[in-house]
């Protein structure tokens, strides 16, 4: 096999992989649900960190998979309209054990008549990534917000941790070869939900995501703009 047959192959046994995977975990998260519940009325932290982990490697291989067929242009949005509170409550949702792990306080602030355009699906798991890597930081508080602001619907997650760090506050989430792979906290995710913001466009304006140390909580703040 010649090289470039072997780089057109190789990303495609990668995603075929990573399906594969994500469906074998399908299947360890409901034998890891069907054990907690014949332990019910107190199934135990055990079970609810399990469950985490095993949720959040399901995540990360949605995401490789999304990457993959962007990278291919097999990857179109699905544009309707939904309330910004519906897909707030669903990244909520996603990281409801995290946030009862770590004992963390989440608040919501968000008209209920607020509209948003977007691909339902992709944005509430990109922010359900952010809120994720907030709640593994934050200490013990986190603001989701949501409102309209010149011509954008803008969704903000803050929280009271440390704050982002200078690499990532520095960082170009428009170039993977600006993302830091030495330090563990790369930024891949950012990147994903940069990505799929880019690619929500309306009226001339093009979605983005901007990052900063000025929550209102003392930590970090991360906000999506959706136009």
């Amino acid at each position: 096999m010649d090289s470039s047959n072997a780089n057109v192959l190789f990303p495609a046994v990668l995603a075929a992989t990573v399906h594969d995977i994500k469906n074998s975990l399908g299947i360890v998260l409901e034998l890891i649900r069907q054990m907690a519940l014949k332990r019910q009325p107190e199934p135990g932290e055990d079970f609810s960190q399990l469950e985490y982990e095993a949720n959040r490697i399901n995540h990360s291989l949605m995401q490789l998979l999304v990457m993959y067929k962007i990278d291919s242009s097999n990857f179109a949005l699905e544009i309707d309209e939904y309330p910004a509170l519906d897909i707030i409550n669903e990244a909520r949702a996603q990281q409801d054990v995290l946030s009862k792990l770590n004992s963390v306080r989440v608040q919501i602030d968000c008209d209920e008549d607020l509209l948003c355009y977007c691909d339902y699906p992709n944005i509430s798991n990109a922010l359900g990534t952010v809120l994720n890597n907030a709640l593994r930081y934050t200490r013990s508080a986190i603001s989701i917000s949501a409102g309209a602001e010149a011509g954008y619907t803008k969704f903000c997650i803050e929280d009271d941790g440390h704050g982002y760090p200078e690499h990532l506050l520095n960082a170009d989430f428009g170039s993977v070869a600006d993302l830091d792979w030495v330090k563990g906290n790369t930024g891949l995710g950012l990147y994903f939900v940069s990505v799929i913001a880019g690619m929500h466009i309306n009226n001339g304006k093009t979605g983005f995501v901007k990052i900063d140390n000025h929550s209102r909580l003392g930590g970090a703040r991360f906000c999506l703009f959706l136009p």
